[in-house]
């Protein structure tokens, strides 16, 4: 192999690339005339490696996390890497089947920055030292070219909404999704100031808010929600659009606040259905002419954004479904198992409670009459009980109330306010009480409870016991 007509070769093409992909396609293109290799041209674009130019025909990695793979470590290192055997390398990614060697080498800029690298992989035996000095001068030949040019390439819009879109479907609280998809707003509109508003709620204020988005949030809030709903209901009634602050035109008066504010140019977008959902407004304070495209993406991020609201909702109530009791709408086991365990010995206090004569119900009138009677008792008891205090449903007609209290007397009036609860619905109750004590488990408290429970029912039912201390 004549290694310095492979050199040669690509030193006369390069100066004439007017491109940095253009002077990647034809690196590659020179070097495929001379080795069967996949070669690969992969520039650092935001946090990955982005593909530039390739061969091949298997599979190409159009991108590539920054620390993943031998192109990763190379990137990561500046360090070239020669393979002469895949199979043992921990960081080898597949993209053919029949690959035996890689050599990787950094793609540097005239200060010596990495700013990608040049991947070769062979699937017959090859020499690679030789090919390595070869890779690195090309290399660095590339690098000094795409410097001359500006640079790798700059990531582009539909790019930078696709990473945004990766956020949006990992951000675990509807806050953050708004968060998200205002940076994404900004990011992606090149507008200065981008904010989303849902059920008549503003997203999170950026760390870092510019003096616009601070005097529109101001604005904003003093309108109060009749205003921030006509915003809604424009946007809904009348789709997506955008407004321009041009001289002698006053602005729609349904934005008068975002005008106040110094809005010269807004971009509006509705958000989800008409009854549920808001509006992501996109502003600068600079008189811009936003192109089709821009407003576009803003729908395409908007619809994105109410997408990762709706699932986090979808989850939250599939969370409550999966800790409530189906017919009361109690929490139940698992959620109480974990409450007690947070109990404060001398201040927590269990509340056993079991319905008086409930078999008697479900054989005389059936379940469906007992399951009335659980119903109606648990709306009672709920009622009777403080602000904060819990309730759950552990059985069939078994319930425990988890209260706090500053002495055990109190405990015991609440309890009484339950079996009274009870008598007003035409039903009875026994309750148990107990705090736990210092280094009881839960478990032993709740026995306890159970015990004054049973010790209530000896004694003729339709009454409260406490458990001794």
């Amino acid at each position: 192999m004549d290694h310095q007509r492979v050199i040669r070769d690509v030193t006369v093409r390069l100066p004439m690339a007017s491109s940095t992909p253009e002077a990647c396609r034809w690196t590659v293109t020179a070097l495929s005339r001379h080795t069967p290799a996949t070669i690969s041209v992969l520039l650092a674009v935001h946090d990955r490696l982005r593909c530039v130019a390739a061969t091949g025909a298997w599979q190409v990695f159009a991108t590539v996390p920054a620390r993943t793979g031998i192109v990763g470590r190379v990137y990561a290192t500046g360090a070239p890497a020669v393979v002469p055997d895949v199979t043992v390398d921990p960081d080898y990614l597949p993209v053919r089947p029949d690959v035996t060697t890689e050599l990787c080498v950094p793609v540097l800029d005239p200060a010596g920055t990495t700013i990608g690298v040049l991947d070769l992989q062979w699937s017959e035996p090859t020499d690679l030292e030789p090919w390595r000095e070869t890779a690195q001068r090309l290399a660095d030949q590339l690098g000094s070219r795409i410097a001359a040019l500006g640079g790798p390439p700059a990531e582009s819009r539909s790019e930078k909404l696709l990473r945004h879109a990766a956020a949006l479907s990992c951000a675990p609280s509807e806050g953050e999704v708004m968060g998200v998809a205002a940076r994404a707003a900004r990011e992606v509109s090149t507008l200065s100031t981008a904010i989303l508003l849902i059920g008549g709620q503003l997203g999170p204020s950026p760390s870092v808010a510019n003096d616009l988005e601070t005097r529109i949030r101001a604005e904003l809030t003093t309108a109060g929600p009749a205003a921030l709903n006509r915003m809604v209901d424009r946007a809904h009634r009348y789709g997506a659009g955008y407004t321009l602050g041009e001289s002698g035109h006053p602005p729609t008066e349904d934005y008068r606040p975002l005008t106040r504010a110094g809005v010269r140019t807004l971009v509006a977008v509705p958000v989800g259905p008409t009854d549920a959902g808001g509006v992501l407004l996109v502003a600068d304070e600079r008189a811009l002419r936003p192109d089709p495209t821009t407003v576009s993406l803003m729908e395409l991020l908007a619809g994105q954004a109410w997408t990762s609201v709706e699932r986090l909702r979808t989850l939250a109530r599939l969370r409550e479904q999966a800790s409530s009791d189906p017919l009361t709408g109690l929490r139940h086991t698992g959620p109480f198992g974990r409450r007690i365990a947070t109990a404060t010995p001398g201040r927590t206090a269990l509340l056993a409670i079991d319905v008086d004569g409930f078999k008697t119900v479900n054989d005389t009138y059936g379940h469906q009459a007992g399951d009335r009677v659980l119903v109606g008792l648990a709306r009672a008891l709920e009622a009777a009980l403080r602000h904060g205090d819990e309730l759950y449903r552990i059985g069939g007609d078994e319930f425990v109330a988890v209260i706090e209290v500053s002495r055990p007397e109190e405990a015991v009036r609440i309890a009484e306010r339950l079996t009274e609860a009870a008598r007003r619905i035409g039903r009875t109750i026994s309750v148990g009480v107990a705090l736990p004590r210092p280094g009881e488990t839960p478990d032993r408290t709740l026995k306890r409870a159970d015990q004054a429970l049973y010790a209530v029912k000896r004694q003729g039912r339709d009454g409260v016991l406490l458990s001794a201390a």
